[in-house]
């Protein structure tokens, strides 16, 4: 594993060079004392109260890195810091049904669609008055950023998708997947009964840790490491935010009208135009075969990828490759 994390910063830092900037990844993680990830603050931003931690600068770059699931704000703890003392204004917002993050009003349909996720992050924008942001993101995380980049691009200075493109198309979910593929989904299917529901009310975090485990089977975090996101399924809203976003990803549930227009431009996989790095973890049971070959075709403005020696959660295994990614893609846009 030293060998190929040695590797593994050789190549980044050399990537970092070419980009003109001098590379995070040198030195070993003691070298420059961390930023304290915190504390969790609020916001009312569209229909969310919003939990999210800021560091850095007020008037620095702009930075959003927004989590996945089963995970939440503290796959960036690393991360936020080592892009703060770069001198971005990054914020890290727990997604809907996440963490602290509630509805401001407890008649508020619970709604799931990817348009929501994305509309969501657009009002904190809003409220937080960043016109525009480098985005960055891996699982559910990488599709909101995905849609904002494909329909607000105005809104995006760059992006940072892991697994590439991640815009879900319904009509191509309808479709089996080989076997093994299937396999890898299988709380989808799960989450699509009603054994499912009762199962992740009854081992939320059980669930959540087996899924950790396949997800990521190289990383060895601690269990307090795991007991700290765990809290975040605490949620109120989590279990109808979880089974309704895969139930809607297989049309099991209707999509909501309000977001009709969007997802009619969303089903035509539009392209993104924005300056671009994906990154797929090596080990990741949900990577696509050919190296990055499989989106390539979605990213039509400044892009390059790149594969890092990590399971799923790229931010929290690989912090200061990821944030690396991060600084490279913002001097794209320059």
């Amino acid at each position: 594993m030293n060998v190929s994390r040695r590797t593994l910063l050789r190549t980044t830092g050399a990537a970092a060079l070419v980009a003109g900037v001098a590379p995070l990844v040198t030195g070993g993680a003691a070298a420059t004392p961390q930023l304290p990830f915190g504390p969790v603050r609020q916001l009312a931003a569209g229909v969310l109260n919003v939990g999210y931690v800021e560091l850095g600068p007020s008037d620095g770059t702009p930075v959003l890195l927004l989590h996945g699931f089963p995970y939440d704000i503290h796959s960036y703890e690393q991360v936020a810091p080592l892009l703060a003392r770069r001198g971005y204004r990054v914020v890290v917002p727990y997604l809907r049904g996440h963490g602290s993050t509630t509805f401001r009003s407890a008649s508020t349909p619970r709604n799931v669609d990817q348009a929501a996720f994305a509309l969501d992050i657009l009002a904190l924008m809003d409220a937080l008055h960043i016109e525009r942001a480098v985005l960055a993101g891996y699982d559910w995380g990488s599709r909101t950023a995905d849609i904002i980049a494909a329909l607000w691009p105005e809104r995006v200075k760059a992006l940072v998708s892991v697994t590439g493109y991640l815009i879900t198309n319904l009509e191509f979910n309808k479709k089996p997947l080989p076997p093994a593929a299937e396999n890898a989904w299988w709380y989808q299917y799960y989450f699509a009964t009603e054994r499912g529901a009762q199962g992740l009310h009854q081992y939320k975090r059980e669930l959540g840790e087996f899924i950790w485990k396949f997800n990521s089977p190289t990383w060895k975090y601690s269990a307090s490491t795991y007991a700290r996101t765990a809290a975040a399924f605490d949620n109120p809203d989590y279990e109808a935010i979880v089974i309704g976003n895969y139930r809607w990803r297989q049309s099991l549930i209707p999509a909501e009208p309000e977001y009709a227009e969007l997802e009619v431009e969303l089903q035509k996989a539009p392209k993104i135009a924005v300056p671009t790095i994906t990154i797929d973890g090596r080990y990741d049971p949900f990577t696509p075969a050919g190296n990055g070959a499989s989106y390539r075709d979605h990213f039509i403005g400044k892009y390059q990828h790149r594969t890092f020696d990590v399971g799923h959660n790229v931010p929290q295994e690989a912090p200061r490759e990821f944030a690396q990614a991060v600084v490279d893609a913002d001097r794209f846009s320059r």
